[in-house]
């Protein structure tokens, strides 16, 4: 199988995907990506308004396993761990090995101009993510 290669392309408050290799647009039901909503943004909504979550932004995917509520929590932070944004959703988290996966920041919702949703590209580690074209 060929290695995964896609080019973030501006859209709106965030990015859309395109396949660099045949140009075409991956949506997001793409099998060999996901798109999450992060869960739990709105306990954190003064490290989302933060420019490392800024659509674009690579982003780190932390598992918790001592984690009280859901030992399968993987925390969504900022590439250099120190803002946590929120979760990857807990149906998604319990089938999702974090080791194998990149995670990128694709769109923010807003209220008010501020930062108040966030969604997310889950792609495989091994795929290349161009940065942003205009």
């Amino acid at each position: 199988m060929t290695r995964l290669r896609l080019w973030l392309e501006r859209a709106g408050d965030g990015f859309r995907l395109r396949d660099a290799a045949t140009e075409e647009l991956v949506r997001s039901e793409d099998p060999r990506i996901s798109v999450i909503p992060v869960a739990g943004v709105s306990y954190r909504l003064e490290a989302l308004r933060d420019d490392a979550f800024a659509p674009g932004r690579r982003l780190s995917l932390v598992p918790e396993p001592d984690n009280e509520h859901d030992p399968n929590a993987i925390g969504v932070w900022d590439e250099a761990r120190r803002l946590q944004a929120g979760y990857v959703p807990a149906d998604i988290a319990r089938g999702l090995e974090p080791a194998l996966w990149q995670a990128v920041s694709l769109w923010e919702f807003s209220e008010d101009g501020q930062r108040a949703g966030l969604r997310v590209l889950l792609a495989p580690r091994d795929a290349w993510i161009g940065l942003p074209r205009t």
